[in-house]
């Protein structure tokens, strides 16, 4: 036997309404409420996908600047921590220059440089390298960018960004590392321990 209840409102015992019908829109819960779906919520059948969001947000940066190359960068590097930097989650760890990432996911990277024209020279073909290992051994450049530095006085600067979305399937295996490629050694990458000049960002924008 079926049995069909026709109503357009369900209430709880305070009088709230936690089901409602008005002009063809359901709406489930009162403000407030958490709405707490047992099982998989569907879409004419298609179950629609869940949406967590940005998980995690790490940003460090260099923290004493430096002439000529580093490839890749290995040391003096720390998590951003001055003026109201937040961090969410639980965010990176390094070791000797190479980056962990906490759990498997799709991660956006990215890496900003400032540098400055040491000895008042034309300064060509310094470069930003974000290199990527999937066998936590051998590391390609999976984005390069260059900039030139033209000799109009020992404080002329420069700046430059490489980005990466990198699908990270095993914490083990997939880890990254800075490279700065500069053809003279007269270009210095800056680094402070209080403004971020030369930094690294990281966020996980979902599930790989």
């Amino acid at each position: 036997m079926t049995a069909i209840l026709k109503v357009d409102t369900i209430q709880d015992t305070s009088g709230n309404n936690i089901i409602n019908e008005n002009a063809n829109t359901v709406t489930i819960g009162k403000s407030g409420d958490t709405v707490n779906v047992v099982g998989t919520l569907q879409s004419n059948g298609t179950a629609v996908p869940t949406v967590a969001g940005i998980t995690m947000a790490d940003q460090w940066r260099l923290t004493t600047a430096f002439s000529g190359d580093a490839t890749p960068i290995t040391s003096n590097l720390e998590r951003v921590d001055t003026y109201g930097f937040g961090q969410l989650g639980t965010g990176m760890t390094e070791s000797s220059g190479a980056f962990t990432f906490p759990s498997t996911g799709i991660y956006y990277i990215s890496f900003t440089v400032t540098q400055k024209n040491g000895d008042n020279a034309n300064k060509r073909f310094n470069g930003a390298i974000i290199l990527t290992t999937t066998n936590n051994s051998t590391y390609n450049a999976a984005t390069e960018v260059y900039q030139g530095i033209p000799a109009l006085s020992s404080d002329f600067y420069g700046n430059m960004s490489s980005n990466f979305i990198f699908d990270v399937t095993d914490t083990t295996t997939h880890k990254v590392k800075f490279s700065i490629n500069s053809f003279d050694s007269g270009v210095v990458t800056e680094g402070s321990t209080s403004t971020n000049h030369t930094f690294m960002t990281f966020l996980k924008l979902g599930d790989t």
